[in-house]
């Protein structure tokens, strides 16, 4: 059972609106548990798929590779944590065990690892490395354990759930805090011909005893979820919420669109997370140095992922020295420096604010000016029969932008079902957009527009609205 919080922050303004007469919205049952809600706050960072694939120019190793291939001549997981930081990701994700069985780390329950390897005569750990990496640029760490594995004799028999809980108990307790454990659900045949039945009651209950602030990953969490593509794309309408009963991890997860939109009457809070590589592969392979993806690819994958209430997860594989190659890591610059500069200056800071409904509105704990305080922490909300209102803001002088970021107070639950943008057009209020959902964040990108005042329409919500912020931007 994931567990539900109410903030200290939140519990002072209960008080205080208590003294005056004015309570906040009830929260809505199914709510983010405090490390799911500061996950969502990270929006974005990077997976590393990384092993013998890399030195084998394949996407899904045999098992069979003799595992001396892996050999990184120059691997310094530094310039990765560097590069990430450069291009404003907030963590790193690393395969540490993909489906051919090859562990990163000098595992005692395999012989398929880092110690079998030529890398550093058998004396490396990839995990280690890359941790102490992320503590010293101040980066997130997290792992990829998948539990198929097409190496260990075990796999395919009961005994081998023991040997993968044994593995997770390595990775997730020698390593420091692990802010993401991401489980792929494939399930194929291992040496002896056989699939697994993964015992994922024990495999979740592992990392909820060794490290549990971290958020699960799989197709249906208990964490997060897979949002139903590997293009870095969440569905326009996207609810934090999904129904898991009768469903599992991998072919028994529910329909692609399923995850992609999640569902409104969810039993669960399992936000989106949209997995995409910078390169056509996961791995790295030379004949794609030529494809990396453009900024322009790249800034419409922020849009649908960040900008559609899921995080984003980027591959970026490093290349056989072990490094992120050029083409990857000049992207990744470009990248983060338009994220930083394109959402740096907020043109509705000293706007007039207005609603036309604001719960308790003689009391101004709610005003709408929360929405322009840059403080994730403040919102503005109706009263609890009112599920639609209008809120305004006047620039004071015409001012030209092409995006709109909304955000909600998901503490308290999704609520916004439908909403819509205008601006005043001479003495006209025309449309921008009309849109289904918010969640933590929603951005709508559109032709440039040159106005002084803009409008915001809830439309629809279950039940009352809480908006936390609201930016506009060129």
């Amino acid at each position: 059972m994931i567990k539900k919080f109410i903030p200290f922050y939140f519990v002072g303004l209960l008080l205080t609106a208590c003294g005056q007469n004015v309570e906040p919205p009830q929260a809505r049952t199914q709510i983010p548990s405090e490390h799911q809600l500061e996950w969502q706050k990270l929006e974005y960072y990077m997976f590393v798929h990384f092993g013998p694939n890399t030195f084998t120019d394949m996407e899904w190793g045999h098992g069979t590779e003799d595992p001396k291939v892996f050999n990184p001549t120059a691997l310094d997981c530094s310039q990765w944590a560097s590069t990430a930081k450069a291009a404003g990701m907030k963590g790193i994700i690393i395969t540490a065990k993909h489906h051919d069985g090859f562990c990163l780390w000098p595992s005692k329950y395999s012989t398929h690892t880092v110690r079998e390897s030529s890398w550093k005569e058998g004396q490396g750990d990839v995990l280690r490395e890359l941790s102490e990496a992320c503590r010293e640029y101040e980066l997130k760490f997290g792992v990829y354990l998948s539990p198929w594995d097409r190496n260990h004799p075990d796999y395919g028999t009961p005994e081998y759930n023991e040997v993968f809980v044994k593995m997770l108990g390595e990775v997730l307790g020698d390593y420091g805090e692990v802010f993401e454990q991401w489980f792929d659900g494939a399930n194929g045949e291992g040496p002896n011909g056989k699939k697994q039945v993964y015992d994922w009651e024990k495999f979740n209950e592992t990392v909820r005893t060794l490290q549990p602030q971290a958020v699960i990953f799989s197709d249906v969490g208990p964490g997060c979820r897979w949002i139903g593509n590997e293009r870095g794309s969440a569905g326009e309408t996207n609810w934090s919420m999904l129904n898991t009963d009768g469903f599992a991890p991998g072919a028994d997860a529910p329909k692609a669109k399923v995850l992609n939109e999640g569902e409104i009457d969810g039993a669960k809070w399992l936000p989106g997370e949209a997995d995409v590589s910078i390169r056509p592969g996961w791995f790295y392979s030379e004949s794609t140095d030529d494809k990396v993806k453009s900024l322009q690819e790249l800034i419409k994958i922020y849009h649908n992922s960040v900008g559609r209430n899921a995080n984003l997860l980027l591959n970026v594989p490093p290349d056989r020295r072990g490094l992120i190659h050029p083409a990857d890591s000049i992207r990744l610059v470009e990248f983060g420096k338009w994220i930083k500069e394109s959402f740096a200056n907020n043109l509705l800071a000293g706007a007039e604010a207005s609603a036309d409904k604001v719960r308790g509105k003689k009391n101004g704990l709610f005003d709408v000016k929360y929405t322009i305080d840059a403080n994730f922490d403040t919102y503005w909300t109706t009263n609890d029969e009112q599920t639609s209102a209008s809120l305004q803001f006047d620039l004071k002088e015409d001012k030209s932008f092409d995006c709109i970021v909304i955000q909600e107070y998901i503490p308290l639950g999704q609520r916004v079902k439908a909403f819509s943008v205008e601006y005043l057009d001479g003495d006209k209020w025309t449309l921008i957009d009309r849109q289904t959902t918010i969640g933590y964040k929603r951005i709508l990108h559109f032709p440039t527009i040159t106005a002084r005042k803009i409008r915001i329409n809830i439309e629809e919500a279950l039940p009352c609205p809480t908006i936390a912020e609201i930016g506009l931007y060129n």
